[in-house]
């Protein structure tokens, strides 16, 4: 299973903030979205990205002030990407390894999705009834 395949069946919707956006008008998107992250971009250019660490961290280090702070100040800078032709394996040790929960996905140089630990999640579990459902019927009419 890819990359490409979730995001047929999810979609390749994207939200993102410019990185002079305040960090409250981000927090509101998250909220309103029920989301867990969202892209940084510029000019469809990938800046980093914003998560609910991000805004966690930066509360607890400046406290409620730096909710007018611009987004660019708080968010994460080195993004990790993948591609629509990584496995969900390969996702899942990135994650894991890299303790994050979203990956945008980038093709040609242009971000055409994001992909987050539910997604793979979701679409594992999928996976296993489907294969259930399968065993189920091979063994009736064995």
């Amino acid at each position: 299973m890819t990359v490409r395949s979730i995001l047929n069946t999810k979609g390749h919707q994207i939200m993102s903030v410019e990185p002079d956006a305040k960090l409250a008008d981000a927090i509101k998107l998250l909220g309103e979205k029920k989301i867990g992250a969202v892209l940084v971009m510029s000019q469809s250019r990938l800046e980093g990205i914003l998560s609910e660490r991000d805004i966690v961290r930066v509360l607890g280090e400046r406290g409620a002030g730096v909710l007018e702070a611009p987004v660019s100040e708080v968010m994460t800078r080195k993004v990790v990407t993948c591609k629509e032709t990584d496995t969900v394996a390969e996702l899942m040790e990135m994650m894991t390894t890299g303790k994050f929960r979203h990956l945008p996905v980038i093709d040609n140089g242009k971000v055409v999705g994001l992909i987050s630990i539910g997604d793979i999640v979701k679409r594992r579990v999928q996976e296993y009834e489907s294969e259930q459902e399968a065993l189920r019927d091979y063994i009736k009419t064995a």
